[in-house]
């Protein structure tokens, strides 16, 4: 490319489009700033809807189906489909554009009514008052919360996990409406009323079988933290042969990533597991899926947090002894094996990290943000915004997500705005509140403190040192290597696709550069990149096993059982 700008660019054209495009992307944020603070009106809002009468839904819930008052947060989704298999447009909110709008309720009576009106919050339309006229479907939810009374003396309001992975879409005990067909023209104004008068059934665990286990009990120590019944588990994938060979121990592949009740899967078919092996010396591995839901995201991140509480005390004194105790597994580091991608990438990188003697190796493909200086891309120790980048005459837009090809999926903006309109102070359920639940410290109200202004990227690099002291891997890593590294040696095997699909390459880089100027000692691990791969590339099934299996050859001790685990 050359310098300068184009002939398109220096068009008088180009110029009129550009600055439509950043009058247009102001206004959406002037108005998501006036929904969230509707007693202060702005002029973008009222040139956009001040000549309308405007669109109001009152919503509220059956005592039928609970009689209790709720405190939580209710929404209407607005779709121009009716939904899958009669399950309304709530099911395709933020997933697939349908417009979704919530607002908080404390202490709601059944039968009560609420409402939601223009100066509602929205996403991916910022207000009822801008739907354009026409035909819709329209549905009602309640997401109800739970009171957490903290050990640490603050009291929070936020979803009680149902074992559903904290999917308010799909949890147990929340509520919803009927979707209704209906007409909405916020220019002659247009009044609706929905009660949310069905609730989610309960979730069906899967069975056990001879060769899968299901793990599930209370944490006594999440429990004394949150002031609540809170449970953790696994999904455990016996190796064949398990009942035939009873005094057969075995190494263990923990598994880290987002919470799912199905098993893991693996190596995969018999059948090519053998054809791996043509020697027939097979190496048979346990395979454990730990399950630690949090009530702020589908898993905890696995580490001890000031929002999210003593996850890592949880795992490491309750949750991993009991299944070494329940199981054949060798109980000694060499043998235990840590793998997951992306969430769990993250996860498999932090507990190698934190806890470097329990755990023989970590296998982590396109794992989350290990260098702050490359959230995504986002470098949360310079940058002034998350969203936009000042070029003085304009600003450019942060994307979150792209294709191979470059082309992008979504802006940085636009799935945080979406986060604050399902849930504020971090209730989202979502990938960047999680973050937040996880790395930043309590704030005074008890919820997490910002990284940065959820509505105008503003970041708070006061936060941004928090996160960079105790859960930057990287900065971890280089700031204590002359103790780490020697715990570390061998163990950290990293996998990237180098078109990861959130930029996940980039610290990942930057991890390698760290890595590779080790020494004394050096790391003697491995990064690997996949030139063009999207997230998320990296070994799985019989290659990583073989990888495993040869590194257990090489590092494990002298006298260390190599041969009793692996048999035809």
């Amino acid at each position: 490319m050359t310098a300068g700008l184009s002939s398109h660019a220096r068009s008088p054209l180009y110029r009129l489009l550009s600055s439509a495009a950043v009058l247009i992307s102001a206004t959406i944020a002037t108005l998501l700033l006036s929904a969230h603070h509707p007693h202060i009106p702005t002029e973008a809002q009222a040139g956009a809807i001040s000549t309308i009468k405007g669109v109001r839904v009152e919503i509220s819930f059956a005592a039928s189906v609970q009689n209790e008052a709720v405190t939580g947060r209710v929404y209407i989704a607005v779709s121009r489909e009716e939904g899958r298999a009669g399950r309304g447009p709530i099911w395709q909110a933020g997933q697939a554009g349908a417009p979704l709008f919530g607002m908080n309720v404390e202490e709601l009576p059944p039968g009560e009514w609420v409402t939601i009106d223009g100066s509602v919050i929205g996403h991916p339309v910022p207000s009822l008052d801008l739907i354009p006229p026409g035909e819709y479907w329209i549905q009602g939810f309640v997401n109800i919360y739970t009171k957490f009374e903290r050990a640490d003396g603050h009291t929070v309001w936020l979803h009680m996990d149902q074992w559903e992975g904290q999917n308010w879409r799909r949890s147990p005990g929340n509520l919803f409406s009927t979707p209704q067909k209906v007409i909405i023209d916020p220019d002659a104004g247009c009044d609706l009323r929905i009660v949310c008068d069905q609730e989610i059934p309960p979730i069906q665990m899967p069975p056990e079988t001879e060769d899968v286990k299901i793990i599930r009990f209370e944490s006594s120590t999440l429990s004394r933290w949150w002031g609540q019944p809170i449970y953790i588990g696994a999904a455990v994938r016996l190796p064949k042969g398990y009942q035939e060979y009873p005094d057969v121990y075995y190494p263990v592949n923990y598994l880290q990533g987002h919470f799912s009740r199905r098993p893991p899967r693996g190596t995969g078919r018999e059948e090519d597991l053998a054809a791996a092996w043509p020697d027939g010396d097979i190496p048979r591995f346990i395979y454990v899926t730990l399950q630690h839901p949090s009530p702020y995201y589908d898993d905890s991140y696995g580490v001890n947090s000031e929002n999210n509480g003593p996850y890592g005390d949880a795992i490491m004194q309750e949750l991993i002894p009991a299944l070494e105790e329940r199981f054949r597994i060798i109980r000694e580091p060499w043998a235990r094996q840590l793998s997951g991608g992306s969430t769990g990438g993250w996860i498999a990188l932090a507990h190698q990290i934190f806890y470097p003697e329990f755990y023989g190796g970590c296998w982590a493909s396109c794992p989350d943000g290990i260098d702050f200086r490359a959230y995504q891309i986002v470098n949360i120790y310079e940058d002034d915004n998350a969203y936009w980048i000042d070029r003085g005459w304009m600003k450019i837009e942060r994307p979150s997500r792209r294709r191979p090809d470059g082309n992008i999926n979504s802006m940085m903006k636009d799935e945080n705005w979406y986060e604050l309109v399902v849930g504020n102070r971090s209730r989202s359920g979502g990938q960047w509140d999680i973050w937040e639940a996880t790395y930043s410290p309590v704030g005074p109200d008890g919820y997490p403190k910002r990284v940065w202004d959820k509505l105008t990227g503003e970041i708070n690099h006061e936060v941004g040192q928090y996160w960079r002291e105790n859960y930057d891997l990287r900065y971890i890593l280089e700031r204590d290597w002359e103790t780490l590294g020697p715990r570390l040696v061998g163990k950290l095997h990293i996998f990237t696709g180098d078109m990861d699909s959130y930029y996940l390459n980039n610290a990942t880089h930057m991890m390698q550069e760290f890595l590779e100027s080790t020494r004394a000692p050096y790391y003697q691990g491995e990064v690997v990149f996949q030139p063009l791969a999207p997230h998320c590339w990296g070994p799985r099934g019989i290659e990583l096993l073989r990888m495993m299996t040869e590194h257990i050859e090489h590092y494990a001790p002298p006298g260390a059982d190599l041969t009793s685990w692996r048999y035809p």
